[in-house]
């Protein structure tokens, strides 16, 4: 058997390719569908069934474009609603490439059409089984069940149905049996996913919080309190992966655009698209610039932080780095890209138009500046279980996701110096900031990350 685990970093999303006798299943895969396509040939196989094991809400999905290139058949739950021409599977349902069988469990919980696949090899029957999970199971956590309001369950019902499909299907699987999720660590698909790619339902049983000995009502309660709202982008992209995203080359490209082209779009309501280092914008970018670094996180955060319908422009360090932006965000369904800026920041100020900077320092330098009269506020971006484990004294948090509508809970006069974990959400931050009028900002470089090396004094909450 051909098993081929996929890993997209920037998204901690796990895709698969299973195969045998000169066929293979992809399962689950990222827009950008060119890795299947030449992992398949590197193995003599050819793609016969592409399965997504639920509608996905994280990231878009290219099922429909790797059908459509390769002919293969698409497969969904019947749950699902999918627009797209597909074999919809129910419980017990077994798709065979040579000797490998992949029977359908139907898992509901994460989502109604969530489903996982038990993946055995008739070649080798004392072999575990491998478990394609999707969203259903994480390696130390499950899927959060309250992504399903828009199709008229409330998180307690969803969260009731994982009970059950933990409990009646994957539970009573053997020990051995082996684990491979959707998603790994920072994925907003869970709470508390571990950064391991796979795992075996024995140590599941014995080390996910989630799988421990409670009440269905214990379950309900622990799955639903206390979660994050989910990404704002989520309800879009379950959109498109229920109609099946158009492919990437027929999106518009992102043609050049000189600063006098790139003013009156940006006048007409386009966004400015920083995708350089923290340090490169704040020592100059146009005014109104949104910073998201395409070194980090990018596309979940370009995805939580812009509405889908808006108009982009790119500023990047180059023109590939500007195209690398333009597939990215289009995981995440940000399609709207009227082009780059040629020449970047060097074209904008020889065109005449001003930059705008903005303060970055260490942490050393923030912990003088609160020794003193004047000190600066602190605001920590991070989400609330950073925050609590440990944060610069006094510091007020906001979470990145929840600034723009927050903002107006800080004082418009007052100076903020504002920290995350290690740079790069801040840079964010002081941007929507500055759109919502607040301009007496400082950014903190190393972040609490940085703060807590120094052995700088550290805040933890009473118990």
């Amino acid at each position: 058997m051909h098993f081929h685990q996929f890993y997209l970093r920037c998204l901690a999303h796990a895709s698969y390719l299973i195969g045998d006798a000169g066929e293979c299943v992809i399962v689950d895969p990222q827009r950008d569908v060119d890795g299947y396509l030449a992992a398949a040939e590197e193995r003599g196989l050819r793609i016969t069934h592409v399965i997504e094991t639920h509608l996905h809400a994280d990231f878009v999905s290219g099922h429909l474009e790797l059908a459509k290139r390769t002919g293969a058949t698409l497969h969904i739950s019947h749950a699902a609603d999918a627009a797209f021409a597909h074999g919809p599977l129910h419980e017990g349902d077994e798709i065979r490439v040579g000797t490998v069988r992949l029977r359908v469990l139907e898992t509901p919980g994460h989502t109604p059409e969530s489903l996982c696949l038990l993946v055995s090899d008739d070649a080798a029957p004392d072999a575990p089984a491998k478990l394609l999970t999707g969203d259903t199971l994480f390696i130390g956590d499950v899927g959060r069940p309250d992504l399903a309001g828009g199709r008229g369950f409330t998180a307690e019902q969803m969260a009731g149905l994982m009970y059950d499909s933990l409990r009646d299907k994957i539970l009573t699987l053997p020990d051995e049996t082996e684990v491979f999720p959707a998603h790994g660590a920072g994925s907003a698909c869970g709470r508390n996913i571990s950064a391991a790619l796979s795992c075996t339902i024995g140590r599941q049983r014995e080390t996910n919080h989630a799988l421990q000995p409670m009440s269905r009502e214990d379950f309900v309660q622990r799955m639903t309190t206390g979660l994050a709202p989910p990404p704002p982008y989520f309800p879009h992209s379950v959109a498109l992966n229920r109609a099946g995203a158009v492919p990437l080359d027929e999106l518009p490209q992102a043609c050049p655009l000189y600063p006098d082209e790139v003013a009156p779009l940006l006048e007409q309501g386009a966004l400015l698209l920083d995708l350089r280092h923290a340090d490169a914008h704040a020592q100059g970018h146009p005014p109104g610039a949104l910073n998201i670094g395409l070194n980090g996180s990018f596309a979940p955060w370009a995805g939580s932080l812009i509405p889908t319908d808006t108009r982009l422009i790119l500023l990047g360090d180059d023109d590939a780095q500007c195209k690398e932006a333009v597939m990215r965000l289009a995981r995440v369904g940000l399609q709207h890209v009227d082009g780059m800026l040629a020449g970047g920041v060097d074209a904008w100020v020889a065109a005449g138009r001003p930059l705008a900077t903005r303060e970055r320092v260490s942490v050393q330098e923030l912990h003088a500046r609160l020794q003193r009269d004047d000190a600066p506020r602190v605001l920590d971006v991070r989400n609330p279980g950073e925050h609590e484990n440990g944060h610069v004294p006094g510091a007020i948090n906001i979470p990145l996701g929840q600034l723009a509508e927050r903002s107006g809970e800080l004082d418009p006069g007052a100076h903020y110096a504002v920290i995350c974990q290690g740079g790069y959400r801040s840079s964010s931050a002081c941007c929507l900031l500055e759109r919502a009028g607040l301009h007496a900002l400082t950014d903190i470089r190393e972040g609490t990350g940085g703060w807590v090396e120094a052995e700088l004094p550290v805040e933890t909450p009473v118990a």
